[in-house]
């Protein structure tokens, strides 16, 4: 293939690309967006495997590879489960961070990678591989980390080193003086030594950010590592003159780092306030409220068939999922509920919070695996309003996304956050196993209110039975 034809390739799938992430905005739209990322990325690959830059011997060595890399990918589409996504999108992630660091290795020991160049255009490729490795590094450990939070295997309470701050500030330091060090180098090897010093630091910089970072926040984590893979494979392009690389790791990066901005303002939260970390502590324990903000009241459980019998009389029903409901596997239980619940007349809703889950659009993709209809799933913001008009606010699995805290008390850690204000609802029925506090670690005032009822249990069973009920009504 002419470098010609190559780059007339790059274009069409940086368009694909760019129609890909249009698409992506949409639930119905969604199945488009990704055929066309499919196809731009099947242009992309071929366009460089039989583009210029490949000889003919390394092709085989390319098929390999990606031989490997496909199959492990068919084998993760096949067996992982949708509640297993998060983790599964932080690792991915974790790969695109070591690739940057691969390649940057590679490119600088390359004797012919820069033989062209002069010396200035010398320097600045050698900026570029020191940024790239920076970048990847950081994407890297803190993918990995995020992955072990995101599946359990890492507590969610955060890490906090003491004066955490500046070790910050004086790891950035040495990463400066060794990027000094590294542009001055006389010879490659002399060059290692700082390259590898500043590879380190930013791995552990990697780990210690994410580490800081409590489970609450872990949504927003997502989106910036996102963001940041995005920025690596800008900077492996950069490296390699690769000029798709550039435009789509752009892509990548700012609809991450917009994406990541949306979801801080979904919080009430600063974006920097979430990398310095501190907000949130391990699900499961409650975190003590100050003053007169401890809950006060009494939890009022109901059971399946009361569940039931509060559906079948409402004329309007929203439903908030939540990650428990993810973890039990309910949205297809939840799905025939809704479905014969508007066989009867009642109207019936989704209520999404931005941050609901473990990351951004994490119950849209379950709603959608579950076939429920996008017409009947609303964001935050359009629903709100709606509450005191609604005879059933039927909350599963959810907690920090529907604490009233977040309005009534100014001392919460999670005060001035958005909420869906369930309360405001007739009924409102909160599904959970326990009475244990959310992912924040912050106690539900929710839970003792005087309309609201607790159904005690595993979503899945508890729903089930709420099922059967209402079939034989």
């Amino acid at each position: 293939m002419s470098e010609s034809l190559a780059t007339v390739s790059y274009i069409g799938a940086t368009i694909l690309f760019i129609l890909s992430l249009g698409g992506l905005s949409n639930p119905e739209s969604s199945r488009r967006g990704n055929l066309y990322g499919m196809i731009g990325m099947t242009i992309a690959v071929l366009a460089t495997i039989f583009g210029p830059r490949v000889t003919m011997a390394g092709i085989p060595w390319i098929i390999g590879a990606m031989a490997v890399g496909g199959t492990v990918g068919i084998y993760a589409a096949r067996k992982v489960q949708m509640t297993q996504m998060p983790e599964l999108v932080a690792l991915m992630h974790s790969l695109v961070g070591l690739a940057a660091c691969l390649v940057g290795f590679a490119n600088y020991i390359d004797p012919e990678a820069a033989a062209h160049l002069t010396s200035a255009e010398k320097a600045i490729h050698e900026m570029e591989i020191y940024i790239g490795i920076l970048i990847g590094a950081v994407t890297f450990s803190g993918s990995i980390i995020a992955f072990g939070k995101l599946s359990g295997k890492i507590g969610g309470k955060p890490l906090l080193l003491p004066a955490r701050h500046w070790l910050n500030l004086l790891g950035l330091l040495i990463v400066i003086y060794c990027g000094w060090q590294f542009l001055h180098a006389e010879s490659v090897s002399a060059g290692m030594v700082p390259l590898i010093v500043m590879t380190a630091i930013a791995l552990l910089f990697g780990i210690h950010m994410v580490m800081a970072i409590g489970g609450a926040d872990m949504p927003v984590v997502v989106s910036m590592l996102n963001s940041y893979s995005g920025w690596a494979a800008a900077a492996t392009g950069f490296m390699l003159s690769n000029d798709l690389l550039i435009v789509t790791g752009a892509l990548v990066g700012s609809s991450g780092a917009i994406l990541s901005y949306i979801m801080c303002k979904a919080m009430n939260r600063h974006f920097i306030s979430v990398i310095a970390g501190g907000f949130g502590t391990g699900g499961g324990t409650v975190v003590a409220a100050s003053g007169d903000a401890q809950p006060v009241g009494e939890a009022v459980p109901v059971n399946a068939a009361e569940t039931a019998e509060l559906l079948r009389e409402a004329k309007n029903v929203i439903i908030v999922p939540g990650y428990g409901m993810a973890v039990a596997q309910a949205q297809h239980t939840v799905y025939e509920i809704t479905k014969l619940l508007r066989e009867k007349g009642i109207n019936v809703r989704f209520g999404i919070h931005p941050v609901a889950g473990r990351m951004p659009g994490h119950m849209n993709v379950l709603l959608a695996e579950a076939k429920v209809p996008y017409d009947i799933v609303f964001e935050m913001d359009e629903l709100n309003e709606d509450f005191p008009d609604t005879d059933v606010a039927m909350v599963i699995g959810a907690n920090d996304i529907v604490n009233p805290a977040a309005q009534d008390d100014p001392n919460s850690p999670i005060a001035g956050m958005p909420v869906l204000e369930v309360w405001k609802a007739k009924t409102s029925i909160v599904m959970k196993r326990s009475m244990a506090s959310g992912y924040a670690g912050v106690d539900n005032p929710l839970f003792y209110k005087e309309n609201n009822r607790m159904l005690f249990g595993d979503a899945k069973k508890m729903l089930d039975e709420v099922l059967t009920v209402l079939k034989t009504q």
